[in-house]
C-alpha cells in the first residue's frame, strides 16, 4: 500500500495550485471567466480519454484538480465536477458512437457545458420516485415535468434528463435523454437564490410536451435508473474534493491570521493551537478516505461505500472546519466579505447535494449489513 502522491501526482497538483491561485477569481458574477481559462487548459475534459478531446488523466489527478479549484472558488469548483462526473461521464459511459462524437470532444474541450437533470419536487433522495414522463411517439419520445435544483440550469448546453416511460414499471420504467439547450419545450426557471455556491446557477428546468428523438436516447428503454446510479459515485467523490478544498482553505485561513496577530503581539492561546491541531488531523485521514475512493474509482472497481464515506466524511469535516475557524478568528470572521463567512456557506451545500449526508449513511450501513 501506498499513502503518498506519485512524483508526477505532486507536480499535478503543484501545477492546480498555481494555477487557481493566479487565474481563478471568486467576484459574485456567474465564473465565466474561471471556465473558460479552464478549458484552455484541458481541465473541463481532464479524465476524458484523448480518443474524445479530453486530457486521458487518472480520476486521482481529476479529484487533486477539483480539491485546489475548490479552495480558491467553490463554485467553480461545483461547475466543473458536476459537468464532468454527471454531464460528460453519461455519454462517454452509455452513449452510442454516435451520441460521442457528436458531444464529447465539445464537452472535454470546454465549448460545450454539461448537466444533470435527475431532481424533482418528490424525487430528491429518492430517485425512483421521479414522475416526470417520457410518452412513446413516431420518431422518439414527448417529455413532460419538472426537474428542480439543477446545477448549471440555464447555462448548460447539454442535459441528460431522466424521465419514466412507464410509472407502473418502477425503476424498471426510468429512461435518459440527452436534451440540448434550446430545444423547443425547454424552459428554465430563474436562478436559485442559495446561501452558498452562488456563483454556481442553480434552476428549475421545465419539460413541456419536449420531443426528443430516439438517436438521443442514452441507452435502452428502462436503463436510466441504472445509468443515474452508476455516475453518482464519481460525482460523490467529486463533492468531497470540494469538502477538502474548503476544509483546507479555512485551516489555511486561519492560520495566516494567527500568524499575523502573533507578528502584532497578540499570543496565540494552547487551546486554539490545539483545535488547530485537531482539525488538521482530521482533514489528513479526510484526504485519505477521498484519495483512496479516487483510486478504487479510477482502477474500475465499483467504490459506492469508499465514496459515500469519502463524501460524508469530508464535506461534514467541511462545515466543521468553516465553522471552528470563524470560532477561532473571532469577530475578525464575523464580516460578510471574509472568506471564511463564504466557506462557511459553500461547505453547507456539499453536505446535501449530490445525495445528502444522510443518504450517504444509509449506503455506507447497507454496505455493512448485507
Amino acid at each position: 500500500m501506498t499513502f503518498s502522491l506519485s512524483d508526477e501526482q505532486i507536480s499535478k497538483q503543484q501545477e492546480f495550485r498555481r494555477f487557481a491561485g493566479e487565474e481563478i477569481d471568486t467576484g459574485d458574477h456567474y465564473p465565466q471567466e474561471n471556465l473558460k481559462k479552464a478549458a484552455q487548459r484541458g481541465y473541463m475534459g481532464y479524465p476524458v480519454p484523448a480518443e474524445w478531446g479530453g486530457q486521458g488523466e487518472g480520476f486521482l489527478n481529476y479529484i487533486l484538480l477539483i480539491e485546489e479549484i475548490s479552495k480558491v472558488c467553490a463554485s467553480t469548483g461545483a461547475i466543473i465536477a458536476v459537468h464532468t462526473s454527471v454531464g460528460t461521464f453519461p455519454i462517454l459511459y452509455f452513449g452510442t458512437g454516435q451520441q460521442k462524437q457528436r458531444y464529447l470532444p465539445g464537452l472535454a474541450g470546454g465549448e460545450m457545458l454539461g448537466a444533470f437533470a435527475l431532481t424533482e419536487a418528490g424525487a430528491g433522495s429518492d430517485a425512483a420516485a421521479l414522475s416526470a414522463s417520457a410518452t412513446p411517439v413516431e420518431g422518439g419520445y414527448r417529455l413532460n415535468g419538472c426537474k428542480l435544483f439543477i446545477t448549471s440550469g440555464g447555462q448548460a448546453d447539454l442535459y441528460t434528463v431522466f424521465a419514466t416511460v412507464d410509472k407502473s414499471k418502477g425503476v424498471k420504467g426510468i429512461t435518459a435523454f440527452l436534451v440540448e439547450r434550446g430545444a423547443d419545450g425547454l424552459a428554465t426557471g430563474t436562478p436559485e437564490k442559495k446561501m452558498g455556491l452562488n456563483r454556481s446557477q442553480t434552476t428549475e428546468l421545465r419539460l413541456e410536451d419536449l420531443f426528443v428523438p430516439v438517436t438521443n436516447r442514452l441507452g435502452n428503454e428502462g436503463d436510466g435508473f441504472t445509468i443515474a446510479m452508476s455516475l453518482l459515485d464519481g460525482g460523490r467523490i467529486g463533492i468531497a474534493a470540494q469538502g477538502l478544498g474548503l476544509a483546507g482553505a479555512s485551516i489555511d485561513y486561519t492560520v495566516r491570521y494567527l500568524k499575523e496577530q502573533e507578528a502584532a503581539g497578540q499570543k496565540t492561546e494552547q487551546g486554539i493551537s490545539f483545535a488547530l491541531a485537531d482539525l488538521a488531523a482530521r482533514l489528513e485521514a479526510a484526504r485519505l478516505l477521498v484519495y483512496r475512493a479516487a483510486a478504487v474509482k479510477g482502477s474500475g472497481v465499483r467504490c459506492s461505500k469508499e465514496a459515500s464515506m469519502a463524501k460524508m466524511f469530508a464535506t461534514d469535516l467541511a462545515v466543521e472546519a468553516s465553522t471552528r475557524c470563524i470560532d477561532l478568528c473571532g469577530l475578525a470572521a464575523s464580516r460578510r466579505d471574509n472568506p471564511l463567512t463564504r466557506y462557511f456557506c459553500d461547505a453547507k451545500a456539499t453536505q446535501i447535494y449530490e445525495g445528502s449526508n444522510e443518504i450517504q449513511r444509509i449506503v455506507i450501513a447497507r454496505q455493512l449489513l448485507k
